[in-house]
């Protein structure tokens, strides 16, 4: 990868739309060079997808939530399961297991204080393994969604 990869990156990373010729101005190559090299960091599975970011509280999601899930037991199976299972969840964004105490970290949307409790209660606190969740209620996002610093020297 060399620097107008780095730089492809940076630009799709800030608008996933951006078009050929924007990239060439930007780059210094020609469409068709940004394109073939677009194709290549994708077929590469540097550029894992493109995504639309949706504003949750506009989309009737009025509460984000931050759990920690702490496990009773560790065994393969059961991680595995839970793992499973979290990923079925719609309401989740991430997930993600950690190394020391609490196990899982996982950032999730509701509705409102009651949909939460229904998440808590029907769905994380039935996972496999669970000894406890300790939720979080986010105040607000200060930083969301941050592209990769990339070195462009």
């Amino acid at each position: 990868m060399d620097a107008i990869d780095r730089k492809i990156l940076a630009l799709v990373q800030e608008n996933a739309r951006i078009t050929a010729a924007e990239l060439s101005h930007h780059t210094g190559v020609s469409s068709s060079t940004c394109l073939r090299r677009l194709r290549a960091l994708e077929n590469g599975g540097v550029i894992e997808a493109f995504h639309t970011r949706v504003n949750p509280a506009a989309a009737g999601f009025g509460m984000q939530v931050t759990a920690f899930i702490t496990l009773g037991r560790e065994d393969r199976a059961t991680v595995a399961a839970l793992e499973e299972e979290i990923a079925a969840i719609p309401e989740v964004l991430t997930a993600e297991r950690l190394f020391g105490d609490p196990d899982f970290l996982v950032r999730l949307v509701a509705r409102d204080l009651a949909d939460y409790q229904r998440i808590r209660d029907d769905r994380l606190g039935t996972l496999p393994g669970v000894e406890k969740i300790n939720s979080t209620l986010v105040m607000r996002s200060v930083v969301r969604d941050r592209p990769l610093p990339l070195p462009l020297d």
